[in-house]
Protein backbone atom coordinates (compact mmCIF):
# COMPACT_ATOMS: atom_id res chain seq x y z
CA UNK A 1 0.00 0.00 0.00
CA UNK A 2 1.42 3.63 -0.74
CA UNK A 3 0.72 4.96 2.60
CA UNK A 4 3.04 2.00 3.96
CA UNK A 5 5.82 3.38 1.95
CA UNK A 6 9.21 4.42 3.25
CA UNK A 7 9.86 8.00 2.28
CA UNK A 8 13.68 9.05 3.60
CA UNK A 9 15.09 12.13 3.16
CA UNK A 10 18.75 13.43 2.54
CA UNK A 11 19.43 14.37 6.45
CA UNK A 12 21.20 11.64 8.29
CA UNK A 13 18.81 8.19 8.77
CA UNK A 14 18.44 7.07 12.65
CA UNK A 15 18.40 3.30 12.39
CA UNK A 16 16.81 2.37 15.54
CA UNK A 17 13.60 2.95 13.86
CA UNK A 18 14.05 0.71 10.85
CA UNK A 19 12.22 -2.68 10.68
CA UNK A 20 12.44 -5.70 8.51
CA UNK A 21 9.05 -3.75 6.29
CA UNK A 22 10.90 -0.86 6.35
CA UNK A 23 13.53 -2.11 4.42
CA UNK A 24 11.61 -4.40 1.88
CA UNK A 25 9.32 -0.75 1.21
CA UNK A 26 12.99 0.88 0.99
CA UNK A 27 13.83 -1.55 -2.44
CA UNK A 28 10.78 -0.02 -4.30
CA UNK A 29 10.03 3.50 -3.34
CA UNK A 30 11.68 6.76 -1.71
CA UNK A 31 11.69 10.28 -1.68
CA UNK A 32 14.54 13.37 -0.52
CA UNK A 33 13.56 17.08 -0.22
CA UNK A 34 13.47 19.37 -3.61
CA UNK A 35 15.58 21.70 -2.09
CA UNK A 36 12.69 23.55 -0.47
CA UNK A 37 9.94 22.60 -2.96
CA UNK A 38 8.27 19.55 -0.79
CA UNK A 39 8.90 15.83 -1.93
CA UNK A 40 9.87 14.53 -4.64
CA UNK A 41 9.01 10.50 -5.21
CA UNK A 42 10.81 8.35 -7.22
CA UNK A 43 10.24 4.33 -7.60
CA UNK A 44 13.13 2.12 -7.79
CA UNK A 45 12.79 -1.42 -9.75
CA UNK A 46 14.31 -3.99 -7.55
CA UNK A 47 17.01 -4.29 -9.93
CA UNK A 48 18.08 -0.64 -8.76
CA UNK A 49 18.82 -2.36 -5.03
CA UNK A 50 22.11 -0.21 -5.18
CA UNK A 51 20.15 3.08 -5.24
CA UNK A 52 17.46 2.07 -2.42
CA UNK A 53 20.69 1.13 -0.35
CA UNK A 54 22.38 4.37 -0.88
CA UNK A 55 19.06 5.81 0.44
CA UNK A 56 19.10 4.32 3.43
CA UNK A 57 22.90 4.06 4.51
CA UNK A 58 24.92 6.52 1.98
CA UNK A 59 27.98 5.02 1.18
CA UNK A 60 31.18 6.93 0.63
CA UNK A 61 32.10 7.51 -3.14
CA UNK A 62 35.90 5.21 -2.73
CA UNK A 63 33.34 2.64 -0.54
CA UNK A 64 31.43 1.72 -4.01
CA UNK A 65 34.22 2.09 -6.59
CA UNK A 66 36.05 -1.09 -4.99
CA UNK A 67 33.46 -3.51 -6.58
CA UNK A 68 34.22 -4.30 -10.35
CA UNK A 69 32.71 -6.90 -12.64
CA UNK A 70 36.26 -8.94 -13.34
CA UNK A 71 39.46 -9.77 -10.68
CA UNK A 72 42.67 -7.64 -11.07
CA UNK A 73 46.00 -8.08 -10.13
CA UNK A 74 45.35 -6.79 -6.39
CA UNK A 75 42.34 -9.07 -5.75
CA UNK A 76 44.16 -11.59 -7.63
CA UNK A 77 46.69 -11.42 -4.84
CA UNK A 78 44.03 -12.72 -2.13
CA UNK A 79 42.93 -15.36 -3.88
CA UNK A 80 46.12 -16.85 -4.49
CA UNK A 81 47.44 -16.25 -0.82
CA UNK A 82 43.54 -17.75 0.69
CA UNK A 83 43.69 -21.44 1.87
CA UNK A 84 40.45 -21.23 2.93
CA UNK A 85 36.69 -19.61 1.59
CA UNK A 86 33.32 -19.65 2.70
CA UNK A 87 30.79 -20.51 -0.09
CA UNK A 88 27.56 -19.55 -0.15
CA UNK A 89 24.34 -20.93 -2.73
CA UNK A 90 21.40 -21.34 -2.59
CA UNK A 91 18.22 -23.85 -3.35
CA UNK A 92 14.70 -24.84 -2.70
CA UNK A 93 15.08 -25.95 1.00
CA UNK A 94 16.76 -22.89 1.52
CA UNK A 95 20.41 -21.12 1.66
CA UNK A 96 23.78 -22.60 2.25
CA UNK A 97 26.80 -21.59 3.40
CA UNK A 98 29.84 -24.25 3.10
CA UNK A 99 33.68 -24.21 4.08
CA UNK A 100 35.85 -24.55 2.03
CA UNK A 101 39.77 -25.12 2.79
CA UNK A 102 42.78 -26.22 0.94
CA UNK A 103 46.45 -25.39 -0.17
CA UNK A 104 46.77 -21.29 -0.59
CA UNK A 105 45.30 -20.45 -3.71
CA UNK A 106 43.38 -23.66 -4.10
CA UNK A 107 40.69 -21.40 -5.86
CA UNK A 108 42.48 -21.02 -9.53
CA UNK A 109 42.11 -17.92 -11.55
CA UNK A 110 41.37 -19.04 -14.92
CA UNK A 111 40.97 -15.31 -16.79
CA UNK A 112 39.36 -12.70 -15.06
CA UNK A 113 35.73 -13.20 -15.44
CA UNK A 114 36.35 -17.01 -14.09
CA UNK A 115 37.18 -18.97 -11.06
CA UNK A 116 37.71 -22.57 -10.38
CA UNK A 117 37.41 -24.22 -7.15
CA UNK A 118 38.08 -28.50 -6.73
CA UNK A 119 35.99 -30.25 -4.84
CA UNK A 120 37.03 -32.34 -2.54
CA UNK A 121 36.17 -35.34 -0.13
CA UNK A 122 34.26 -34.12 2.73
CA UNK A 123 30.57 -35.23 4.20
CA UNK A 124 29.19 -36.32 1.50
CA UNK A 125 26.30 -34.33 2.49
CA UNK A 126 27.01 -32.09 -1.33
CA UNK A 127 24.63 -29.45 0.00
CA UNK A 128 27.01 -27.03 -2.34
CA UNK A 129 26.50 -28.84 -5.54
CA UNK A 130 22.94 -29.84 -5.08
CA UNK A 131 22.00 -25.94 -4.79
CA UNK A 132 24.51 -25.27 -7.76
CA UNK A 133 22.48 -27.74 -10.64
CA UNK A 134 19.17 -26.06 -9.17
CA UNK A 135 20.57 -22.37 -8.78
CA UNK A 136 23.98 -21.45 -10.07
CA UNK A 137 24.20 -17.88 -8.07
CA UNK A 138 26.93 -18.30 -5.51
CA UNK A 139 28.64 -15.94 -3.10
CA UNK A 140 32.27 -16.51 -1.90
CA UNK A 141 34.46 -15.05 0.93
CA UNK A 142 38.27 -15.50 0.88
CA UNK A 143 40.04 -15.43 4.26
CA UNK A 144 43.89 -14.94 4.15
CA UNK A 145 45.24 -15.84 8.07
CA UNK A 146 47.12 -12.50 9.51
CA UNK A 147 45.47 -9.82 6.77
CA UNK A 148 42.07 -8.48 8.12
CA UNK A 149 40.70 -7.22 5.17
CA UNK A 150 38.50 -9.89 3.20
CA UNK A 151 37.51 -10.37 -0.42
CA UNK A 152 34.20 -10.82 -1.71
CA UNK A 153 32.82 -12.27 -5.21
CA UNK A 154 29.31 -13.15 -6.75
CA UNK A 155 28.95 -14.89 -9.63
CA UNK A 156 27.13 -17.79 -11.50
CA UNK A 157 28.58 -21.33 -11.32
CA UNK A 158 28.38 -24.53 -12.77
CA UNK A 159 30.13 -27.96 -12.05
CA UNK A 160 32.33 -30.10 -14.50
CA UNK A 161 33.64 -33.49 -13.57
CA UNK A 162 35.98 -32.97 -16.96
CA UNK A 163 39.39 -35.95 -16.52
CA UNK A 164 41.81 -33.34 -17.24
CA UNK A 165 40.48 -30.25 -15.09
CA UNK A 166 39.75 -32.51 -12.51
CA UNK A 167 43.62 -34.52 -12.65
CA UNK A 168 45.05 -30.62 -13.06
CA UNK A 169 44.15 -30.20 -9.28
CA UNK A 170 45.84 -33.25 -8.21
CA UNK A 171 47.12 -33.36 -4.72
CA UNK A 172 48.99 -36.76 -3.40
CA UNK A 173 47.73 -38.25 -6.62
CA UNK A 174 44.64 -37.52 -6.16
CA UNK A 175 42.45 -35.63 -8.65
CA UNK A 176 39.42 -33.54 -7.23
CA UNK A 177 36.44 -35.14 -7.69
CA UNK A 178 34.63 -32.47 -9.71
CA UNK A 179 35.35 -28.58 -10.23
CA UNK A 180 33.17 -25.80 -9.70
CA UNK A 181 33.43 -23.05 -12.16
CA UNK A 182 32.14 -19.60 -11.65
CA UNK A 183 31.09 -16.95 -14.11
CA UNK A 184 32.37 -13.80 -11.70
CA UNK A 185 29.38 -10.96 -11.51
CA UNK A 186 31.22 -9.10 -9.10
CA UNK A 187 33.87 -8.89 -7.05
CA UNK A 188 35.31 -6.18 -3.91
CA UNK A 189 37.01 -6.13 -0.68
CA UNK A 190 35.79 -5.93 3.03
CA UNK A 191 36.79 -3.66 5.29
CA UNK A 192 39.00 -5.28 8.47
CA UNK A 193 36.57 -4.06 11.13
CA UNK A 194 34.89 -7.45 11.95
CA UNK A 195 38.01 -9.45 11.94
CA UNK A 196 39.58 -6.58 13.75
CA UNK A 197 36.97 -6.34 16.24
CA UNK A 198 36.42 -10.49 16.91
CA UNK A 199 41.09 -10.61 17.18
CA UNK A 200 40.11 -13.67 15.24
CA UNK A 201 44.05 -14.34 13.97
CA UNK A 202 45.24 -13.26 17.45
CA UNK A 203 46.36 -16.33 19.36
CA UNK A 204 45.71 -14.98 22.78
CA UNK A 205 42.05 -15.33 21.74
CA UNK A 206 41.95 -18.74 20.31
CA UNK A 207 39.54 -21.45 22.57
CA UNK A 208 41.21 -24.41 23.61
CA UNK A 209 39.61 -27.00 21.64
CA UNK A 210 38.65 -29.12 24.55
CA UNK A 211 36.66 -26.73 26.48
CA UNK A 212 34.18 -27.74 23.09
CA UNK A 213 31.69 -30.49 22.70
CA UNK A 214 33.98 -33.04 20.14
CA UNK A 215 31.86 -34.02 17.03
CA UNK A 216 31.92 -37.89 18.50
CA UNK A 217 29.96 -36.34 22.02
CA UNK A 218 27.31 -34.35 19.47
CA UNK A 219 27.07 -37.36 17.23
CA UNK A 220 26.16 -39.73 20.14
CA UNK A 221 23.58 -36.84 21.59
CA UNK A 222 22.11 -36.67 18.18
CA UNK A 223 22.12 -40.18 17.11
CA UNK A 224 20.77 -41.01 20.43
CA UNK A 225 23.74 -43.44 21.28
CA UNK A 226 23.21 -45.34 18.00
CA UNK A 227 27.40 -43.95 17.44
CA UNK A 228 29.81 -43.99 20.18
CA UNK A 229 31.03 -40.81 20.89
CA UNK A 230 34.60 -42.14 22.45
CA UNK A 231 35.16 -44.34 19.46
CA UNK A 232 34.37 -42.05 16.63
CA UNK A 233 36.33 -39.04 18.14
CA UNK A 234 39.51 -41.45 18.70
CA UNK A 235 39.05 -42.73 14.98
CA UNK A 236 38.40 -39.30 13.49
CA UNK A 237 42.44 -38.41 12.95
CA UNK A 238 43.48 -41.42 11.13
CA UNK A 239 40.69 -41.61 8.89
CA UNK A 240 40.82 -38.15 8.23
CA UNK A 241 44.59 -38.18 7.36
CA UNK A 242 43.42 -41.18 4.72
CA UNK A 243 40.44 -38.98 3.37
CA UNK A 244 41.91 -35.41 3.54
CA UNK A 245 42.11 -35.27 -0.78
Amino acid sequence: MRSAWLALSCRPLDTRFLTASHLRVAKTSWSWSNAGKGSETKTCPSSHGRAARSALWPARRNLLVKELDHIIPEYAAFIEASPFAALATSGPEGLDCSPRGDLAGFVRIRDPKTLMMPDRRGNNRADSLRNILRNPRVGLLFLVPGSGTTLRVNGRAHITTDAALCASFSVDGKPARSVTVIDVDSVYFQCARAVHRSELWNPARHVDPKSLPTPGKILEITSRKCVDGETYDTEWPERAKKSMW
